[in-house]
C-alpha cells in the first residue's frame, strides 16, 4: 500500500467521527458528503479501501466515491495541497507511473455490450415439465425469473469469459447470478442437474476483486442482514444474502448488523469451527435447536418448518452463543 496514502487517511482520524484502521488498506469512517445515519449516531458507512496500492473512498449511505486525492481537496483542502507534494515526491523517487483516477480503478467491472445472462432463458419461461424448473419448484424455490439456465455450461462461460480449456464433459446447469447493489452483473454459479457431478457449484467471477456474495442488489445494509451459505437457502430468510466462497470479507460492503447462518451439522467439524470462529469475532449466529434434524434451511422448508422464526430466536452471541454451541456440536 502506497505509505503516502496511508498516512493521509491516518492524518483524518481526528477529524473524521467514528474513525477506524480494520487493516493498512481498509478504514472506516462515518461519511462527511451525507452524514452518513441521521437516527443512529454510530452508524459509519463510509469506507478508504485500497485498489492497486491506492487508496480510494465510498460510502455504501449515499454512494459518493472519490479518490484520497479529491476526498482531501473536498474535506481537508489544507492537507490536499501537502499531500499532492509528497506524492509528486514519491513518484519522482520510484518509477514513474500513470496517475489514476476513482473511475478508473474503483469498483472496476468488465464492459458487456448485454448483461451476461440476457440470451439465457429464465427459469419460469422453460417448459412446466424441464428438469431446471422442476427441481427447482420442487424445492419451493422462490422467484424463478431470477435464476436462469443453460444446456452447456462450459460452452456457454466461454462466450462471456474465458475460462475453461476443455469443453469435454460438460453439462447442463442453473445460472445464479451475483449481482452487485446497482444489478451489475459480478459473476454467477453454476448449480448442476447431474446428481453425480463432481462440482455441484461451480463459481465463475467477472473481476475477482469483486465479493463473491449473492443478494447485494437486493439486501437493505441498514437492517439485520442474515448471511447463508448457499444462494438458494437465502431465498427464504428475510434481508438475506449468501457467501458463495470462503475468502469473503464484509468490512467494505457498509453491513453492520449481521447474523451468520450455518449448515444445521452438529457433526460436521469444519462447520464447528467455522461457527466458534464467528463467535470469537464477537458476531451473531444462530444456533439451530436439538429438534430441528434437517441439514439446511431448504430442506427445513421442505419439513414445514418456519425458518424465519428459527433463525430470529435461536440468534446467539458472545459467552451465550458458545454455550448453545458446546451443547449442539456432536464431534
Amino acid at each position: 500500500m502506497n505509505p503516502v496514502d496511508v498516512k493521509y487517511v491516518r492524518l483524518l482520524s481526528t477529524r473524521c467521527d467514528k474513525f477506524t484502521e480494520k487493516k493498512t488498506d481498509l478504514y472506516q469512517i462515518r461519511c462527511p458528503f451525507c452524514g452518513d445515519s441521521q437516527k443512529h449516531k454510530n452508524k459509519a458507512r463510509g469506507y478508504f479501501f485500497g485498489k492497486q496500492q491506492r487508496l480510494f473512498y465510498r460510502c455504501h449511505n449515499c454512494g459518493v466515491g472519490r479518490s484520497l486525492s479529491n476526498f482531501l481537496k473536498e474535506q481537508a483542502p489544507d492537507l490536499h495541497s501537502q499531500y499532492v507534494l509528497e506524492s509528486f515526491t514519491d513518484r519522482k523517487s520510484h518509477t514513474r507511473t500513470k496517475e489514476v483516477s476513482l473511475e478508473d480503478l474503483a469498483y472496476r467491472k468488465p464492459v458487456f455490450k448485454v448483461s451476461p445472462g440476457q440470451e439465457l432463458p429464465t427459469i419460469d419461461r422453460l417448459d412446466f415439465e424441464h428438469p431446471a424448473r422442476k427441481y427447482l419448484e420442487d424445492r419451493r424455490i422462490p422467484d424463478l425469473g431470477k435464476f436462469y439456465y443453460t444446456d452447456n455450461f462450459k460452452k456457454w462461460v466461454n462466450s462471456v469469459t474465458p475460462k475453461f480449456d476443455s469443453l469435454d464433459h460438460d453439462d447442463a446447469r442453473i445460472i445464479i447470478p451475483l449481482l452487485d447493489e446497482e444489478g451489475e452483473w459480478m459473476g454467477f454459479q453454476g448449480r448442476s442437474l447431474d446428481p453425480k457431478a463432481t462440482l455441484r457449484y461451480i463459481t465463475i467471477m467477472l473481476n475477482e476483486e469483486d465479493p463473491k456474495i449473492y443478494g447485494l442488489d437486493t439486501v437493505r445494509t441498514d437492517a439485520t442482514v442474515y448471511i447463508t451459505e448457499g444462494p438458494f437457502d437465502s431465498t427464504f430468510i428475510r434481508n438475506a444474502v449468501a457467501m458463495c466462497g470462503s475468502d469473503v470479507h464484509l468490512d467494505h460492503l457498509g453491513i453492520d448488523d449481521v447474523v451468520w447462518v450455518y449448515d444445521n451439522e452438529p457433526r460436521n467439524k469444519q462447520i464447528i469451527d467455522r461457527i466458534a470462529k464467528t463467535i470469537q469475532n464477537g458476531d451473531k449466529v444462530v444456533i439451530w435447536p436439538k429438534d430441528i434434524k434437517q441439514k439446511d434451511i431448504n430442506d427445513m422448508i421442505l419439513a414445514g418448518h418456519a425458518v424465519q422464526n428459527l433463525v430470529e430466536s435461536h440468534t446467539y452471541s458472545g459467552l451465550q452463543a458458545q454455550v448453545k454451541l458446546n451443547d449442539w456440536k456432536k464431534v
